[in-house]
């Protein structure tokens, strides 16, 4: 079987929603990317139509999903592709669905403090790690 892998950037359309289900943590969210282009004309930035991504994340990258996203945080994520056609009330359409391998906030856009965890008994919960106090090295004497 050939897996689409895809890299997309773009920013959360809502809250993360997490929960626990019989084969673990999940977490749902949605992405919207949005191309843009500087239209050599005028000179100006351009944005093309938003392409909306169901991404679902599982295990502790679930857990992590939930506890360091927010709605319009700007991320970026890794992971298959799939699509899933529906139909409801005469209308149809077609949902692109990522299942994450990586998640992480776009550093292209902001600034953001990473926390390490540390698996717990269980691979289904993380405890934080106690941080590393830095060491300032001492200049050389002249």
């Amino acid at each position: 079987m050939h897996d689409t892998l895809v890299t997309l950037q773009g920013n959360l359309g809502g809250d993360v929603r997490f929960h626990e289900t019989a084969k673990g943590q999940v977490a749902h969210f949605r992405v919207g990317a949005s191309p843009r282009w500087l239209d050599r004309e005028t000179g100006e930035w351009v944005s093309g139509e938003t392409t909306w991504y169901a991404v679902t994340a599982w295990r502790g990258l679930a857990r992590n999903c939930a506890d360091s996203l927010r709605r319009g945080d700007p991320v970026v994520v890794h992971g298959r592709l799939s699509q899933r056609s529906w139909a409801s009330n005469g209308n149809q359409g077609v949902d692109l669905e990522v299942r994450a391998s990586f998640v992480g906030h776009d550093l292209n856009r902001g600034r953001s403090t990473f926390t390490k965890v540390r698996p717990a008994s269980s691979d289904t919960a993380v405890q934080p790690v106690e941080p590393i106090e830095e060491v300032a090295a001492e200049a050389p004497a002249a």
